[in-house]
């Protein structure tokens, strides 16, 4: 049985976290910042030492491939993303990317042919923290974003993204589309995100799929005024209003067992003496079934639309959805087979967090494993993963990809 080199991967995820370490351990390495050009540059050092070729296509999809036998075979392609959130950690993403490489070192290594190319994909701006929404690199190759919407986002610094290309080398010339890049299948090793393999006392999860998510924006407008001579009873306050909904969110994600936030909540004019004239929020819900999903959207809605009064104003819109994904009954099949011959116990797994993965599963065959990251811990630069946990989901992606790339 051909052995991956864990010391090998677990260094690799070590120097790479090494660029844009944070003094609390984490990793800021931003979309198409500096120190994200950084990263992939040392990760294609790496790929031209295993003599691999590479392309970037026109928003900045980094794809690395090693030949394989049969001309005209369409790749089996491995990957995930190098950006991270502002604190984030040293594995969500990185982990994907470095344990493909380590397939591709012991494929190389060992001397394995396949009849299927193999290939790496470092997604373009998975996280969505500096632009915004996510996962636009693999959006845009799956259809679900045009090339040139995203080209033109806006960074909350004002920088423009397809400039941010151009100044970092990484605009190609190929187009970001799977008519001009096809792919046989795509397998994405991450982190977990999330607490139940470790409570579960599993190394492995062999994802199945992946929730609905939806996303809004609600604007609440009540009416500035003096805090002092206002009395209670006449103010119009945004915040007051805005405060009601965010416990209604949470009540939604607890009534219908999913997921329910508010995870941006801006007060206006930001004043100490001034009732908040204006309040931005956003809202994410996130459940397994499409069907409860659309029942949590329609509590919110209902709920928005109670919250408003004669004197405050609450508009909802949508900003971002896509549905619940499953994966691709064959290749989650070859990744539980492989779970069963490296893991010390596996578990089914529905990924409540969205990925790159998502987006691929609708245009291709897909499938994930997730491994453990201590106390479900992620964007958080306490985030940490065990090496034994990261040699084993890597084994189990080589025997996974192995499978479906045949060797020769």
């Amino acid at each position: 049985m051909t052995k991956i080199d864990g010391a090998r991967l677990w260094q690799s995820l070590m120097d790479m976290a090494r660029i844009g370490a944070t003094p609390e351990g984490g990793s800021c390495r931003e979309a198409l910042t500096d120190a994200d050009h950084a990263g992939r540059e040392l990760f294609a050092d790496w790929c031209r030492a295993e003599g691999c070729t590479m392309t970037t296509d026109a928003v900045g999809n980094l794809f690395v491939h090693r030949p394989g036998g049969e001309p005209g075979f369409a790749p089996v392609v491995m990957g995930s993303h190098l950006d991270t959130q502002p604190t984030g950690g040293r594995f969500d993403g990185v982990y994907g990317v470095l344990s493909a490489l380590e397939v591709l070192r012991t494929l190389n290594h060992a001397g394995i042919a396949t009849r299927h190319p193999i290939e790496i994909a470092v997604w373009m701006n998975e996280e969505g923290a500096r632009f915004s929404p996510p996962m636009m690199g693999s959006g845009v190759f799956t259809g679900q974003f045009t090339e040139r919407a995203v080209l033109d986002a806006i960074a909350q610094d004002g920088a423009r993204l397809e400039n941010e290309l151009i100044r970092l080398g990484w605009h190609g010339k190929a187009p970001a589309t799977l008519a001009s890049h096809p792919v046989a299948a795509y397998f994405e090793a991450h982190i977990e995100q999330g607490p139940l393999l470790e409570t579960r006392g599993h190394d492995i999860g062999v994802v199945t799929g992946a929730q609905g998510q939806r996303w809004f924006e609600v604007t609440v407008t009540g009416r500035e005024a003096h805090a002092g001579p206002t009395p209670m009873e006449l103010r119009r306050d945004a915040l007051v209003a805005a405060a009601r909904l965010v416990l209604e969110v949470q009540r939604i994600g607890l009534a219908y067992g999913g997921s329910a936030m508010v995870g941006v909540l801006d007060v206006m004019p930001h004043s100490r003496n001034v009732i908040p004239g204006r309040v931005f929020l956003t809202v994410d819900l996130r459940h397994a079934s499409e069907d409860v999903l659309a029942e949590m959207e329609q509590d919110l809605r209902t709920t928005a639309a109670r919250l408003a009064t004669a004197g405050i104003a609450v508009d909802l819109s949508d900003f971002w959805r896509f549905p619940v994904t499953p994966f691709d009954p064959e290749l989650v099949g070859r990744v539980r087979k492989a779970a069963g011959a490296h893991s010390n116990g596996f578990s089914d797994i529905v990924s409540g967090a969205g990925h790159d993965a998502v987006y691929m599963a609708r245009v291709v065959p897909t499938a994930m494993i997730f491994i453990p990251c201590e106390g479900g811990i992620s964007h958080n630069p306490a985030e940490n993963i065990r090496p034994e946990h990261a040699e084993t989901g890597c084994a189990v992606l080589f025997d996974a990809v192995l499978a479906t790339a045949v060797r020769i």
